[in-house]
């Protein structure tokens, strides 16, 4: 649709409305603010629930891993594990593999007990998971031994126990006697301790030595898996054959989208509802604009009819009450855009005024990714909301501009 300059200038004259048009004025200045709210906040809540799934992604990651190779056979040990970690860190992508025992204990100390995960790991490998060596609070990765275990900080709480206290595990997989199976028991001293602010694994997990783990948990020479980090773990696609074929017919793969997750997939269906909900905001301003300009048509009836005597064709007052209706939500959506983009950017400090202003913390300090808001704008997703909101207001011009067109001149002027 081609625009001549008689058209625009038509067009801009009815946007600026008289003092008797105050009314339409009004209304068609509702409906700008209501497009730009609307792609404004849709931009500000998808960006930060993408943050929000990124930060609790590499936070369920960092402690998981991306891809894990277990024994075909479990539970028994993965064995060899030294060699197939070293041929799936040639595969390309992958950042690193780290062979691990993963397992369920009982841990007390003098006064109290709790269940938790214990980790095996090699140390060296244990201080290249950043996730956990740069948040050690007490205690230092140079005091863990074979005879010696690290504790989530949460852990530590419940136990009431310190660095340098001894702390028991009990494994519930039992050693075979001639009295029978008893439960595997062994004390470790306290070196370190863990706040990494993700209480699901502050209050769950502790950490032994590769050694310790094979030791107590009767696993001589193997591991329960491999732990695998790769470059892209959004898309796992590329990796999967070429590890799979590094690991062998002896091993099965996992990966963590394989991993039932009802916090994610909650949060999923809740982006979708709140993309719907905010999609409806746009959609009432739409419907403004409709009202607006069907009213600014009926107020103009008499220009109408003057334009067509003139020689104006319909053709021309369609494309000036749509290049009316049409700027409204142009402008509005760019205001949004510009908003959304400038809010989204800076949610976090926008976050610290608000905490500052009320003299307390928006978000609970336990949960590191709420302590910080961060925002995760997606190109894809802002283009996408730019088109809906365009797509929509325009639409919103077309039956007012068809009317507008379709209107007689000499009945309009009959009643004049």
């Amino acid at each position: 649709m081609v625009f001549g300059a008689f058209e625009r200038m038509v067009s801009f004259r009815y946007l600026r409305a008289r003092r008797e048009e105050g009314f339409v004025s009004l209304i068609a200045a509702f409906s700008l603010l209501g497009i730009m709210l609307g792609v404004g906040t849709l931009i500000v809540v998808m960006s930060v629930m993408n943050g929000f799934r990124a930060e609790f992604l590499k936070e369920i990651l960092g402690f998981q891993g991306d891809i894990s190779v277990l024994s075909r056979d479990a539970p028994k040990a993965l064995q060899n594990f030294d060699a197939l970690a070293a041929a799936i860190r040639q595969v390309p992508g992958v950042v690193d593999a780290t062979p691990i025992i993963d397992n369920q204990i009982i841990i007390q100390s003098e006064r109290r007990w709790t269940g938790v995960a214990v980790r095996g790991i090699r140390i060296e490998d244990l201080r290249r998971n950043h996730d956990v060596a740069d948040h050690i609070v007490d205690g230092s990765l140079d005091g863990l031994d074979d005879d010696s275990i690290m504790l989530g900080f949460q852990v530590s709480l419940s136990l009431g126990v310190h660095v340098g206290d001894t702390v028991t595990l009990t494994s519930p997989q039992g050693t075979p006697t001639p009295i029978g199976i008893l439960p595997r028991r062994k004390s470790y001293r306290v070196a370190a301790t863990f706040d990494t602010g993700f209480t699901q694994f502050d209050s769950g997990y502790a950490f032994l030595s590769l050694n310790a783990a094979q030791a107590f948990f009767a696993m001589p020479g193997g591991v329960s898996s491999i732990q695998i980090f790769v470059k892209n773990p959004e898309d796992l696609r590329p990796y999967s054959g070429p590890i799979t074929r590094a690991a062998g017919p002896k091993a099965q793969i996992q990966n963590w989208q394989d991993r039932p997750s009802p916090f994610l997939t909650a949060l999923g269906t809740e982006r979708a509802v709140m993309f719907f909900i905010l999609t409806l905001i746009i959609l009432v301003a739409a419907f403004n604009v409709i009202s607006s300009m069907i009213m600014l048509v009926r107020s103009k009836g008499r220009d109408i009819a003057i334009l067509r005597t003139m020689g104006a064709t319909r053709g021309m007052v369609l494309r000036i009450f749509f290049m009316t209706g049409a700027s409204i939500g142009t402008v509005g959506t760019l205001l949004g855009l510009a908003v959304g983009l400038a809010f989204a950017a800076n949610i976090d400090s926008i976050r610290n005024f608000l905490a500052g202003f009320r003299n307390s913390e928006l978000f609970s300090a336990e949960i590191a990714f709420l302590s910080r808001l961060q925002a995760k704008i997606d190109p894809g997703e802002v283009i996408g909301v730019a088109l809906l909101a365009f797509a929509l207001s325009f639409l919103a011009t077309l039956y007012p501009a068809w009317q507008a067109a379709r209107l007689d001149p000499v009945e309009a002027l009959r009643y004049e």
